[in-house]
């Protein structure tokens, strides 16, 4: 019996000191394909004109090197169920399959950088939530697939030669088999023990995570740190988040606070209870006196970013028909959305919510008491949504109707319309919503105020326009930002196509009967790709920013009050314009009215900030993610009205970043606390 149960112990020690090696030799090549690769991305992006310190560098490859041991020792622990037992050939097969996914993983993480200028995020999941063919046939059109699978293929199988050549020298099979049972155990205790540290990433401190992924001032380097492995397992565990609202304080302890009285207290809301709490999110101040409603317009451009408007001239028109339109419009020029992407900025500013998705489950189909269609319905209005795409993206035709709008007009409406209309990637081209809105603007009864959401489509990849569409040409030497996109000209192209659309229809509303009862008003979903990396400091204000502008009856000069200038974002789109409809109901008081004076000195609900509902933050100075002090980077707007002080210090501001936290934290609470089930 003893020699069997010496047997015993001895195969099974063998077969964990095999199978430790094996784990170990497997993960040496993965660390070097996704270091590679990274080293790769951070080169290829380089933006031009960009700077930084070997020291910075060195830091950020050492972190990256660090995720991808810790990627790679997770692996290779989970395949310790395995490898001790399987053959060479077999081991040889996994290090082959498990560097495909590891490198596929990496090259996919690289191109989303070039798109969403982030790191993959939960956004990734869109190639199953939105239209699926639509998403695949943009990639092939806009992206060097055939390339990156070549490349796919080389660093796969030389990750794999490397695997085949580590074998044949440690020999991990056979290594220290043969001595004494005491040295093996050793062996397997250290070797164990090494593996559990890598995947921890550290030997002292606590184990690598999301906030480890900062490490210098500039987010364009911290954004290089993430593989592919990691990134992905972060927007993971995001959507997890945002998919559960059983708990409705995640996102108040997420910010540093115990609970939403605390969070109130910050901001100066009433804090006796969390009834208090809500009421004060929805409360606002009373309209005056028989203040008449108006119709509303409202536009969610695809794409619509701020810089081309900076460079606008007659040698490079990006605006047709909307630059003449501004001298009588209020425009706020320091303006940032409030996701990256659509269908999140949609969320953001129907529902005031920062978690998204948010309608794509159970909760979407129960109306939100504060969803902004339904506030406006119960004021009496007639409420619209018509979009140039297909309205079965995301279920919005499903959504949509259940949060308060009376009808939704997508593509296929459009093209029962218009015959002629061709249904093309992503629905009909935009030209076909401003015709229907024409229409159907004159057809509206006089007593009967209209909202309408429109969400246009056109100028998105692979940036396709009519056949007969005129492009305009335009000098680009006179274009002032980065020019290293090779759909620079072609998103030029569109976009101005897009808005001189909405020039043209707000002349029309401009010079028709309804031009002192309608309100139109624009702003873009999200910056786009092809206008650069926004790596220095001096440009990185630029990267969220959307035009957001206001058209109506006298609404020019004095009438826009002095916040044109100063930093705001989505959040304080309707908390603007629908007091200035002439709407009191129940929305949720995610920002400011930025028609108002700016209050001096600034109270915390209407300081003049921007928030990115990711997690950045912007006020005059600079930027920062909230709640860490070493993101801050000093970047503004070359102006702003009122200006700055001279002796106002360019640094972070902890009472502002607190006070942000709180506002997130409200909003957050906010939604989980009401839609939980």
């Amino acid at each position: 019996m003893l020699p069997l149960i010496r047997t015993f112990l001895s195969t099974t020690l063998n077969g964990f000191l095999r199978g430790l090696l094996r784990a170990w030799v497997l993960v040496v090549p993965l660390v070097v394909a996704l270091s590679i690769i990274r080293i790769g991305q951070l080169a290829y992006f380089w933006p031009q004109g960009f700077s930084a310190s070997a020291s910075d560098i060195t830091a950020i490859l050492f972190q990256g090197f660090r995720f991808d041991l810790k990627v790679s020792a997770i692996a290779g622990f989970l395949l310790l169920l395995v490898l001790p037992w399987v053959s060479g050939k077999v081991q040889g097969r996994i290090a082959l399959g498990l560097s495909g996914v590891f490198v596929l993983l990496s090259l996919i993480n690289l191109h989303y950088f070039g798109f969403y200028k982030t790191p993959i995020d939960s956004l990734v999941f869109g190639l199953v939530e939105d239209d699926t063919t639509a998403v695949l046939q943009t990639i092939w059109r806009d992206f060097p697939v055939i390339w990156t699978l070549l490349l796919l293929a080389v660093l796969t199988y030389a990750a794999s030669a490397l695997h085949r050549v580590l074998v044949r020298t440690v020999k991990p099979d056979t290594l220290l088999q043969s001595r004494h049972v005491a040295i093996k155990l050793v062996a397997v205790v250290v070797v164990f023990f090494a593996l559990v540290f890598a995947g921890k990433g550290t030997l002292r401190e606590m184990a690598l995570q999301r906030q480890h992924l900062t490490v210098t001032t500039s987010q364009f380097l911290n954004d290089m740190v993430p593989n592919g492995v990691i990134a992905l397992k972060y927007a993971w565990d995001s959507r997890g988040q945002s998919q559960n609202l059983q708990d409705p304080l995640l996102g108040l302890k997420a910010m540093g606070f115990d609970s939403p009285l605390a969070a109130a207290q910050v901001l100066g809301l009433p804090h006796g209870s969390e009834a208090e709490v809500k009421a004060a999110l929805t409360a606002h101040a009373a309209l005056p006196a028989g203040a008449a409603k108006k119709n509303l317009v409202f536009f969610l451009m695809e794409s619509w970013s701020a810089e081309p408007m900076l460079y606008q001239a007659p040698q490079f028109d990006v605006l047709g028909r909307l630059a003449p339109t501004l001298q009588n419009a209020c425009h706020f020029s320091n303006f940032d959305s409030a996701q990256p992407g659509t269908h999140p900025s949609l969320e953001a500013i129907l529902f005031s919510s920062p978690i998204t998705p948010l309608t794509l489950g159970d909760v979407g189909r129960k109306p939100i008491p504060w969803a902004i269609p339904k506030v406006v319905k119960e004021a009496g209005y007639q409420t619209l949504f018509v979009t140039s795409a297909r309205s079965g993206w995301r279920d919005l035709n499903r959504v949509l109707k259940v949060q308060g709008f009376d009808e939704v007009v997508d593509a296929s409406t459009l093209k029962e319309a218009y015959p002629e209309a061709d249904l093309g990637i992503w629905g009909v081209w935009d030209h076909y919503v401003f015709k229907y809105l024409s229409k159907r603007m004159a057809a509206q009864p006089v007593d009967k105020p209209l909202f309408v959401f429109v969400l246009t489509a056109t100028n998105h990849p692979p940036y396709d326009l009519p056949a007969d569409y005129q492009r305009v040409p335009r000098d680009m030497a006179l274009w002032k930002g980065e020019t290293t996109s090779d759909t620079l000209r072609l998103n030029l192209d569109t976009y101005r196509y897009a808005t001189d659309l909405l020039g043209g229809f707000v002349q029309e509303v401009q010079g028709g009967p309804q031009a002192k009862t309608t309100l139109v008003a624009a702003t873009g979903d999200h910056n786009v790709r092809s206008f650069g990396m926004y790596a220095e400091p001096s440009r990185r204000y630029l990267m969220r920013q959307v035009p957001f502008v206001i058209w109506g009856d006298g609404l020019s000069g004095a009438q826009c009050g002095n916040q044109q200038s100063l930093p705001a974002s989505h959040r304080d789109m309707f908390t603007t314009l629908l007091p200035l409809a002439g709407v009191q109901g129940g929305y949720v008081n995610t920002g400011r009215n930025l028609l108002l004076p700016a209050a001096t000195p600034p109270d915390p609900l209407n300081a003049p900030r921007a928030m990115f509902f990711t997690g950045d933050v912007r006020n005059a100075q600079g930027m920062w993610q909230l709640g860490q002090k070493n993101t801050f980077v000093c970047t503004s707007a070359p102006a702003t009205q009122p200006p700055v002080p001279p002796s106002a210090s360019c640094e972070f501001n902890a009472l502002d970043d607190q006070q942000e936290r709180a506002r997130y934290a409200l909003l957050d609470w906010n939604v989980r606390i009401s839609l939980r089930k």
